[in-house]
């Protein structure tokens, strides 16, 4: 049986997704789940939010060894399949599978394959390029026995996010107060659509299959209200505008279905709306912590070491509101 994989996608940037991925990563640990993150995004930033330079640099640069998800799957670019990865122990519950800003040049490789796993040919060598996302997800979840699989993507509709969203049984969506967030989830919400059906499709088109394969799922398990401004503890005027047409829009484009709600506070899909967090985040980094862990020692004192505490309260929220709708898959 496979671990769940939960991925965190939207086609528009900077909407907070790697920080809320880095976080949750940590809160269903110290929730008692054994947790596998995954860096998929090409630009490695959820790798840096673990790991510092140096120590990126060393993994980079053992070639010869599966240290990133890149140096994982890269045999399957010639004539071999992947290997299982190196993880990176963070706590006791929580690992990491690092990125590499090299797994870009896996694109053209996976938009090749996509078309060919429709062919009527020997399909093995097209559908083990199009897994290898989740058979090096997959190995790594069993060499921990972790309960479940995170995954950060870049926010783009290409062919690695396609490869990763088929491998993915659950999807969350966080969202910026803006209309370009709104923009990108109608796009989001199309291409979640046109991937399942064209991954169903390929699944009864190779019909002697001999290797497990993901399912594909992809099953919306709701938004995340990001950056959410708030003055004298209510939202910034101008803002409401865009977060006020986000239940609709997450209804129509995603669920396909209708909703009475005018506002995500109203909204059973809205899993969360999250505060700026403002200068928590950069104490975060360089303390290389989530910002619910930080300490005086960390300089996080006075009303700082409020909102931290705030903000750990916010994100547990958020962490077992997931678990209850990812369910009896964990």
């Amino acid at each position: 049986m496979s671990v769940p994989v939960l991925t965190f996608f939207n086609n528009k940037g900077g909407v907070g997704k790697t920080s809320l991925v880095y976080h949750l990563s940590w809160m269903f640990s110290e929730l008692g789940h054994k947790v596998v993150a995954v860096d998929l995004d090409a630009q490695a930033n959820l790798t840096a939010a673990f790991l510092d330079d140096e120590k990126i640099e060393s993994l980079w640069e053992k070639s010869d060894a599966p240290t990133t998800i890149y140096r994982a799957i890269e045999p399957i670019t010639d004539v071999g399949d992947v290997n299982d990865p190196i993880l990176i122990q963070v706590t006791l519950n929580l690992f990491l599978v690092p990125g590499d800003v090299a797994l870009a040049s896996f694109e053209d490789t996976l938009s090749a394959a996509w078309p060919d796993s429709m062919g009527d040919g020997k399909l093995n060598r097209h559908f083990r390029i199009l897994t290898a996302f989740w058979r090096v997800a997959q190995m790594a979840a069993k060499q921990v026995d972790a309960d479940m699989i995170l995954i950060d993507v870049g926010p783009n509709l290409g062919a690695i996010n396609r490869s990763v969203l088929i491998a993915s049984d659950f999807v969350a969506i966080p969202l910026g107060a803006d209309l370009f967030s709104l923009r990108g989830l109608k796009n989001l919400g199309d291409a979640l659509r046109s991937w399942r059906s064209s991954w169903t499709k390929r699944l009864a088109n190779w019909k002697t299959q001999s290797f497990a394969l993901p399912q594909g799922k992809m099953i919306p398990i709701g938004y995340i209200v990001q950056q959410h401004m708030v003055r004298n503890s209510r939202p910034i005027k101008a803002y409401d505008k865009w977060v006020n047409q986000m239940p609709v829009v997450y209804h129509e484009s995603v669920l396909q279905d209708s909703t009475n709600a005018s506002k995500p506070s109203e909204d059973d899909a809205c899993l969360a709306t999250l505060q700026h967090y403002r200068s928590l985040i950069p104490m975060g980094q360089e303390a290389r912590k989530p910002i619910f862990n930080l300490t005086p020692a960390d300089g996080a004192i006075g009303g700082h070491a409020e909102a931290a505490k705030k903000a750990g309260e916010d994100i547990k929220r958020l962490g077992e509101k997931i678990l209850g709708r990812m369910g009896a898959s964990l």
